[in-house]
């Protein structure tokens, strides 16, 4: 079962998800950047060789990290000028861009297929999507497990007004699915992964074949503005910390091991998913403006964001030197 022990290792330092962590004010000197990063993936890599620091110790800037357990409360810094640059899936920005936040999207990644799962007890009633009518199905809401739990109710013809949606992040819906509080956790990795390996858990669905799994780098737009060439190395240095991990999956899994918490045997679960590879970053490409465009469309046409977004009004593209 996912032990509280092992959300906190995932945890580590992180703010509650609902709590802006204490980071600096925008008045902070430009010649720092800020960056908010989760326990997974290229920027927990590069947290921990130091491949931001060198490259941009020449510039003169200096790197600092800020740990957050989600998304929507990392853009909230974000986009309130608290951070600079962070990483996140693909809803959170959503949500950011709707409140108005100082935000841009600047670079992607694509995840594994099955980056997300629908969890449920092994002696659940619950054998198929459809089952999950009138039950308790957890996920933060926000995050990129909001949108993979509409589409597993959308292709069982189900919507929100069929179930108990109970909003959570990761370390209360971990706590809330091992004592009976919930009935279903839609969930990602590492969290899937830890959960997925207990024996009285059960994998009703994953994300594979239901969503494409991209994940998004935002800058704050005041910083990119100003600074432009520091995100377009950062992008670059994390592409080549990620093309460097892939080549070395043994010692990746030991090094994401550590920083997590999560056992090497999961982890290399995590990395060995179908479709993945840490080396699939990139600047912002069009294919993620038409999957972000369709899937703002769709959150408001189901009334989750308050209104009609424009994703490219919010996308970076740097000048070509």
């Amino acid at each position: 079962m996912f032990t509280r022990r092992q959300t906190l290792g995932l945890i580590g330092a992180a703010a509650a998800s609902t709590i802006l962590p204490q980071v600096r004010t925008a008045s902070a000197a430009q010649t720092t950047l800020r960056i908010g990063w989760q326990k997974f993936g290229v920027l927990a890599l590069a947290r921990r060789t130091g491949a931001l620091e060198k490259r941009l110790e020449a510039k003169g800037v200096s790197v600092e990290w800020n740990e957050f357990t989600s998304g929507p409360p990392l853009l909230e810094a974000v986009g309130a000028d608290a951070l600079d640059f962070g990483v996140t899936g693909d809803v959170p920005p959503l949500f950011a861009q709707a409140a108005g936040g100082n935000l841009l999207y600047v670079g992607a990644y694509r995840g594994p297929a099955a980056f997300h799962g629908l969890l449920v007890h092994k002696d659940s009633p619950i054998q198929t999507i459809e089952d999950l009518k009138g039950k308790k199905l957890a996920y933060k809401r926000g995050s990129s497990a909001h949108n993979f739990a509409l589409k597993v109710l959308a292709k069982a013809g189900l919507s929100l007004s069929d179930i108990t949606e109970v909003d959570l992040p990761p370390p209360d819906a971990g706590a809330a699915f091992k004592n009976g509080a919930i009935d279903a956790w839609a969930i990602w990795d590492p969290f899937f992964a830890v959960a997925e390996a207990d024996p009285q858990t059960r994998v009703v669905t994953t994300s594979e074949g239901l969503l494409d799994n991209w994940g998004y780098f935002l800058g704050n737009g005041t910083f990119t503005a100003a600074h432009p060439e520091i995100i377009a190395d950062v992008i670059d240095e994390l592409a080549k910390v990620g093309a460097a991990a892939q080549a070395d999956l043994d010692g990746t899994v030991k090094t994401l091991s550590e920083i997590t918490g999560v056992p090497a045997d999961i982890t290399r679960v995590t990395l060995t998913r179908s479709q993945a590879d840490l080396g699939k970053v990139s600047l912002f490409p069009d294919q993620a403006l038409t999957y972000q465009q369709a899937l703002a469309d769709d959150f408001y046409k189901l009334g989750v964001v308050p209104k009609q977004l424009n994703v490219s009004d919010i996308v970076w593209r740097p000048k070509a030197s």
